[in-house]
C-alpha cells in the first residue's frame, strides 16, 4: 500500500499543502474553521501521519526538548522534570530526560546525544557545567537554557528562585521560636562553591545566624543531599552529647532523613528538636510531623525555561545579571518548627 503523503490530503481536502502543514503544526499562519475541518476529516480518512524525521531534516529541529537533571530519583528533581514536561506539552514539545548521576562525563554524553538528536533546545540542572559539557554546547551552537542553578562555567541564560533569601526566611523563623541558634546540614566537600543552591542554602543560614549575633563555628554538618545519606549523619549528630536544638536543612530529603533519625532515637520533634528544610517536595506534608520548609514556584519556572528555551525573542542579551530570572522563595510553615 503507497505511502500517504501530504499531497494526497492536500487533494482530499482542496487545499494546498502549506494549509495543511499549518493545520498540522497549528501555524505559524491561521486556517478558517471550515478549512481546518476538512483538512482534519481528509487526515482521518486517508490515515495520514506526519513524518516527523523528515520535518526535522528540513527544519534542522525537532518538537523535542532535552532536559538533564542530576538524579530523578529525588523527589525535588522529579517534580521539576514533571513541571517542565507539562510545560513542553502545552508547547506541543516533548521532554527527552537524562540523569546526569552528578558525573560531569555522563552529563557531557546526554549534551551530546540530545544535541545530536537536534532537539529544540536543552534545558539543563546542572552539578556544574564541566569544560567538556561546555565544549558540547558551543560547539553545536545550542539553545540552553539553566534552571534552577546556576553554574559559573557557562553564561546562558538562568532561571532559578532565591535560595539565600529563602534560607534566611527559615532560619529567622526557628530562631524567633527562642532557640539558641541553629545549626546546618549542609552537602558535601564537592558541592560548587558558586551557583549552587545548596551552597546558597548555607549563605542565607550563615545570614540569618550573623543577623541574630549568632556564631555559626561548629554548628554546619556536611551530608549528602539525600534522605539516605543524611539519615546517618543524623544518627551520630543527634546521638550525640551536643544535639542542636534547631536544625536548617539545605534539602527536604535530608530533613525527611532528620526526622527519621529523631523518631528511631526517640527524640520529640518539634517539642526536643526543631526542623525546616527546602524545597517544599509533596511528600513534605505527609512527615510526622509534617515538615516546615520553603517553596518555590517550580510551574512558574518550568514554563519560564520552555518558553526562553523555545523564543528567541524571549531570550536575554546584556550582562551576567541580566541573563538571570529569578523567582521568589515563599516560608511554608508546618509543625516541625514548632508551630501549631
Amino acid at each position: 500500500m503507497p505511502k500517504v503523503t501530504r499531497d494526497d490530503v492536500a487533494r482530499l481536502a482542496g487545499t494546498s499543502t502549506a494549509v495543511v502543514s499549518y493545520v498540522i503544526n497549528n501555524g505559524p499562519r491561521p486556517v478558517a474553521p471550515a478549512t481546518r475541518e476538512r483538512v482534519l476529516a481528509a487526515i482521518k480518512q486517508l490515515g495520514y501521519r506526519p513524518d516527523r524525521v523528515a520535518q526535522a531534516m528540513a527544519s534542522r529541529r525537532t518538537d523535542l526538548i532535552g532536559l538533564i537533571v542530576p538524579d530523578a530519583r529525588q523527589p525535588f528533581f522529579a517534580e521539576m522534570a514533571h513541571a517542565v514536561e507539562q510545560a513542553a506539552s502545552d508547547r506541543g514539545k516533548m521532554v527527552l530526560v537524562g540523569n546526569s548521576d552528578y558525573l560531569d562525563e555522563r552529563e557531557a554524553h546526554y549534551l551530546r546525544a540530545f544535541l545530536g538528536m537536534r532537539v529544540s533546545g536543552m534545558i539543563l540542572i546542572s552539578q556544574g557545567v564541566s569544560e567538556t559539557a561546555a565544549l558540547e554546547i558551543d560547539a553545536w551552537d545550542a539553545r540552553v537554557v539553566l534552571l534552577h542553578r546556576r553554574p559559573d562555567a557557562i553564561d546562558d541564560v538562568a532561571v532559578v528562585t532565591d535560595n539565600v533569601g529563602g534560607a534566611q526566611l527559615a532560619v529567622r523563623h526557628l530562631l524567633e521560636h527562642g532557640h539558641p541558634y541553629v545549626a546546618c546540614l549542609g552537602g558535601n566537600e564537592k558541592t560548587p562553591t558558586f551557583g549552587d543552591p545548596v551552597t546558597d542554602h548555607v549563605e542565607g543560614w550563615r545570614r540569618a545566624m550573623r543577623e541574630a549575633g549568632l556564631s555559626t563555628d561548629g554548628r554546619l554538618f556536611a551530608a549528602e543531599y539525600n534522605r539516605y545519606d543524611a539519615y546517618q549523619v543524623a544518627l551520630h549528630l543527634l546521638a550525640g552529647p551536643d544535639r542542636p536544638p534547631a536544625i536548617f536543612c539545605s534539602t527536604d530529603d535530608q530533613a525527611l532523613g532528620l526526622l527519621r533519625a529523631a523518631h528511631e532515637l526517640g527524640i520529640d520533634v518539634p517539642r526536643e528538636l526543631a526542623i525546616a528544610g527546602f524545597d517544599d517536595v509533596k511528600e513534605a506534608a505527609l512527615a510526622d510531623p509534617p515538615l516546615t520548609t520553603v517553596a518555590s514556584d517550580r510551574e512558574a519556572m518550568a514554563r519560564a525555561a520552555v518558553d526562553l528555551v523555545l523564543d528567541d525573542g524571549l531570550r536575554v542579551a546584556g550582562s551576567r545579571r541580566e541573563r538571570l530570572k529569578q523567582f521568589p522563595s515563599r516560608l511554608v510553615v508546618r509543625r516541625s518548627c514548632g508551630c501549631a
